[in-house]
């Protein structure tokens, strides 16, 4: 790993970081920003996903966008129905303070357009408004700030353009900052439009323009799923999902770096990219009962990849498709208990497991008649990976030191016969035949003499992942490894109502890391294939529920502490739930 030198020139964020649980995610398809609960913007790159960051406190790195009240305030928020546009809503000592966020939607690739609302709904309201852009994680300060004859201001910060709108009264300060006091009546609002961009500014935003267009792209884009079991969480996840997807498919794993799984275990990673695996997660459900558009999405951006790369198909890519970057830090002091980690290490990887879910991927898009002649091709050419490449070791789902994982032999499974159901007889027989093979291979090598699947050949005990092949077709739910393996994951990997991973060591399972609430869906959807409806419902209640007031989901749960660990908000967690919210209500 290398280090960058990133010099802050003294000046860190204003706003130390809070808990994971508060903070709100603002997202346009090509970048987003975390929302925290003093109304400060914690996170955002720019121009893109993966840029480097304006806005950078969340990992000790510098920048400021807050709007706040003037007074003593206790903090809530909520997000419109089926959008992105948080709403922070403070109560104050005297009065009700609130700010309409978002990005505006569908995002332009080149320009990023924040929208910032503040409404006095009982009062006249009193905020104080603080802007200073810092790029390349803070060591660019803002130059050249001047204000226009229309009350416009523009800046600069290393290669990005700024343009600020509705703040005409704001002043320099003796740090760089513009800053302001703002009065709202009752009943009337004051819009804040801030515009980044790498290159020429186009002409200035219209705000109404820009917030109807947003109203109207959001509702146009997100469904009801009125038909599931938890519609309104359905809903959010489906819009987080879009939220995080660029324009030309590639959707993020997250929207953040460094934040620690484990406080100083080193477990941090950069996940702005996107993961193949996660991806296809997002349109199978997407396409688990009627097909949306992200289920279109995932699959071009996948089978794009396939196509490109086949037996090199890397474990993720940037949203545009080249390769991620390797593994850096920043010099900066990171979030509390993380790192400043950018870039990933496993990009070399090789993991069958996610091969096996392209073909799930496809199956799903072919049973909706939605599958081009590119995404043809890429069937036959996973099938034909996984023929070539199935007895390999790999790094797996967890990204481990390559071995024979049981999951990713039972994922191919579960791909090839789920496709095979979808071909002709003639064609579907090779993949059947395949599909025997490896599942009589694994049963040799990897099932205990108790009928549990272990981790692999070389580590007993079991892995949660092992609930998902089942229930994705590589076995029936009578068969008496499938109820083994979960009354294991019962006995060995579970507290409270969350499910671990796997047992490292002796040491209690929260001690080695937190909850995967990943897993916890899947336990939900592996009771709902054994037909226990109730006992489904209860694994799926009770991690939907492990959300702050913003509704987000990160990658682990601290079950001591009740909170969110690891980078936020985590999009596979979020499409296991929209899945299990699907098909939990049939």
């Amino acid at each position: 790993m290398t280090k960058r030198s990133y010099d802050r020139g003294g000046v860190g964020p204003s706003i130390p970081p809070t808990v994971l649980r508060e903070y709100a995610l603002i997202a346009d398809g090509e970048r987003g920003g975390l929302c925290g609960p003093r109304g400060e913007v914690a996170w955002l790159c720019a121009p893109g996903w993966d840029d480097e960051a304006v806005l950078s406190g969340l990992v000790g790195g510098g920048g400021s966008y807050v709007v706040s009240p003037t007074d003593t305030f206790v903090w809530g928020g909520f997000y419109e129905p089926g959008t992105l546009v948080w709403h922070n809503r403070w109560v104050t000592t005297s009065t009700i303070v609130e700010c309409r966020d978002a990005l505006a939607f569908p995002g332009d690739p080149d320009r990023v357009v924040l929208l910032r609302r503040i409404e006095a709904p009982q009062d006249p309201i009193r905020v104080r408004v603080l802007l200073d852009l810092r790029a390349g994680f803070g060591r660019h300060p803002q130059q050249d700030v001047r204000r226009d004859d229309d009350g416009r201001w523009t800046a600069r910060s290393g290669p990005l353009r700024i343009r600020w709108s509705g703040a005409r009264e704001a002043h320099l300060d003796e740090s760089g900052a513009l800053a302001l006091e703002v009065e709202v009546r009752h009943g009337e609002h004051r819009d804040l439009v801030l515009e980044i961009s790498a290159g020429p500014m186009p002409n200035p935003v219209d705000v109404e323009q820009a917030w109807s267009a947003t109203e109207a792209a959001w509702r146009s884009s997100v469904p009801d799923f009125a038909a599931s079991l938890a519609p309104r969480d359905a809903q959010h996840a489906y819009a987080l999902l879009r939220g995080l997807t660029t324009r030309d498919g590639g959707m993020v794993a997250a929207a953040t770096l460094g934040l620690p799984e484990h406080a100083r275990a080193g477990r941090n990673y950069d996940y702005r990219y996107a993961w193949i695996r996660d991806q296809c997660y997002a349109g199978i459900a997407a396409g688990t009962d009627q097909p949306q558009p992200l289920l279109d999405a995932a699959v071009a951006f996948t089978t794009a990849r396939l196509l490109e790369h086949g037996d090199n198909l890397a474990p993720g890519y940037r949203t545009d498709g080249t390769p991620i970057p390797a593994q850096s830090t920043l010099n900066l002091p990171g979030y509390p208990g993380g790192a400043d980690v950018v870039g990933n290490w496993a990009d070399g990887q090789f993991q069958l497991d996610t091969l096996g879910e392209i073909l799930q991927l496809l199956a799903i898009a072919a049973r909706h008649d939605r599958l081009d002649s590119d995404a043809h091709r890429a069937l036959h050419l996973a099938v034909d990976v996984i023929g070539r490449r199935w007895n390999e070791p790999d790094a797996g789902i967890w990204e481990l030191d390559d071995d024979w994982w049981t999951h990713s032999r039972l994922a191919a499974v579960a791909g090839l016969r789920t496709a095979a159901a979808e071909l002709p007889a003639r064609e579907a027989s090779r993949l059947s035949d395949l599909a025997d093979t490896i599942l009589a291979t694994t049963t040799r090598r990897c099932l205990g003499a108790d009928q549990i699947w272990r981790r692999s050949p070389h580590h007993e005990g079991t892995d949660a992942s092992l609930l998902l092949p089942p229930v994705r077709g590589a076995l029936p739910p009578s068969d008496p490894r499938t109820r083994a393996t979960i009354d294991a994951v019962h006995r060995e990997l579970t507290e409270d109502g969350y499910v671990y991973r796997f047992a490292h060591d002796n040491r209690p399972l929260g001690e080695a890391e937190g909850a995967f609430l990943l897993c916890g869906f899947q336990l939900a959807l592996a009771h709902w294939h054994q037909g226990e409806t109730a006992r489904a419902y209860r694994w799926f209640e009770r991690n939907r529920a492990a959300c702050g007031p913003p509704g987000l989901l990160a990658e682990e749960y601290d079950v001591r502490q009740r909170q969110l660990r690891g980078n936020l908000p985590q999009a596979f967690v979020h499409a296991m739930l929209l899945e299990a919210a699907q098909r939990l209500a049939r």
